[in-house]
């Protein structure tokens, strides 16, 4: 007998049945990219807003006909690399859709400054382009504005509304400070072209649309993704369970949600696991959830021990107390002289270089929590 497929995913993008909820978040995301409203998508890490655009972009592709390109600055440590990613991206899902194949290379790279590199996949046909490192700064500005301008330009020509995605923007700082100014001057230009920024650290991020003083300031409409509510995740559980012959209990849906907090990629890893702890054509109960949470802590353990060594003396205490003893005052007395914290100041220090590695949370002034959904029991079962 064939085996049965996991229903859930994790790690990857949640596409088709796999996506949860979100709805409201998706059509307020479809309408701005068919609009051509500029949108930032903030949230930590493994909250799923590359799964959101990757839905957002597969329904205004077919129901709209948009042209959606997307770069992950990621991957791009250069200005050079960053024009190679553009390149890539006008190529695949701007130029492939409107022009005959022996015209998307030259509409691509015409008009460039600097001529890239084609090479051709003999497997595929399918081409990538490189530019090298040594040119003048100049030179390489000059084709990053030509390349930030041709999704418009080739678009209008076909009548076709076009979105340009960025994922991890924050990253475009560190390939060059001065290419916010650039590619705003260029951006606000396009009011055809919906451009769409995701951005995993909030800061730098809030830096970038909210300070007066920062090109792309008050430019985009602002999307945070929380968690989902319980409300909205426990019958997506049930489904998932059901389509794939077990049962979800709604009081198992409930502790398995209490565990991972609505967090989006922890709930599908707890599920997953939680799946895999089930016999066929039985219901989930509270033995096979221990089992379950006991597979994910396994899994996690190599993360969360690098976390751990990582971290200062102050940092693992802090970590420590908020795993025990979630409080709303991590710097008051009482609750530093019990947990062996420190001075104010010495705390305060701690809880900011945690904020920063996205390993707190700040829910309002003074009260943090763990942002690892696993990483509190991860912590107890060390302590006990």
């Amino acid at each position: 007998m064939t085996r049965e497929l996991n229903p859930f995913n994790f790690g990857d993008l949640a596409v088709d049945a796999g996506f949860a909820d979100r709805e409201q978040e998706l059509a307020e995301l479809t309408s701005d990219m068919v609009n051509g409203q500029n949108v930032v998508v903030f949230a930590p890490r493994r909250y799923g807003k590359s799964s959101l655009v990757w839905r957002a972009a597969q329904q205004v592709i077919s129901r709209n006909r948009v042209l959606v390109a997307q770069v992950d600055l990621m991957l791009t440590a250069t200005k050079e690399q960053l024009a190679a990613a553009l390149a890539k991206a006008i190529y695949d899902d701007i130029a492939t859709p409107l022009f005959r194949v022996r015209e998307r290379v030259s509409r691509v790279v015409s008009g460039l400054r600097i001529t890239p590199v084609v090479t051709i996949d003999p497997q595929t046909g399918a081409p990538s382009f490189s530019f090298r490192a040594g040119h003048e700064h100049a030179d390489v500005d000059a084709t990053l504005q030509a390349l930030f301008e041709l999704p418009a330009t080739l678009a209008a020509e076909r009548q076709r509304r076009v979105a340009l995605v960025f994922d991890e923007f924050q990253e475009i700082l560190a390939i060059d400070s001065r290419l916010p100014s650039l590619m705003r001057s260029i951006f606000q230009t396009q009011p055809d072209v919906a451009h769409v920024y995701l951005g995993s650290k909030r800061s730098m991020m809030e830096r970038l649309f909210n300070d007066a003083n920062e090109p792309f300031w008050r430019s985009a409409k602002q999307m945070e993704l929380g968690r989902i509510a319980a409300a909205a995740f426990a019958p997506f559980l049930a489904e998932r369970f059901d389509a794939a012959n077990r049962r979800l209990p709604p009081g198992i849906a409930e502790r398995l949600l209490a565990a991972t907090g609505g967090h989006p990629y922890a709930t599908q890893e707890l599920a997953y696991a939680l799946w895999e702890e089930t016999p066929r054509g039985r219901a989930a109960n509270d033995d096979a959830l221990g089992r379950a949470l006991g597979r994910v802590l396994r899994s996690e353990n190599a993360h969360f021990a690098l976390v751990w060594e990582r971290a200062s003396r102050v940092q693992r205490l802090v970590l420590q107390a908020l795993a025990v003893e979630p409080t709303t005052t991590v710097t008051a007395g009482e609750y530093r002289n019990r947990h062996d914290l420190g001075a104010p100041s010495t705390v305060a220090r701690a809880l900011e270089a945690l904020v920063d590695q996205e390993l707190l949370r700040q829910v309002e002034p003074g009260h943090y929590v763990i942002a690892e959904p696993f990483l509190p029991e991860w912590l107890r079962r060390r302590l006990s």
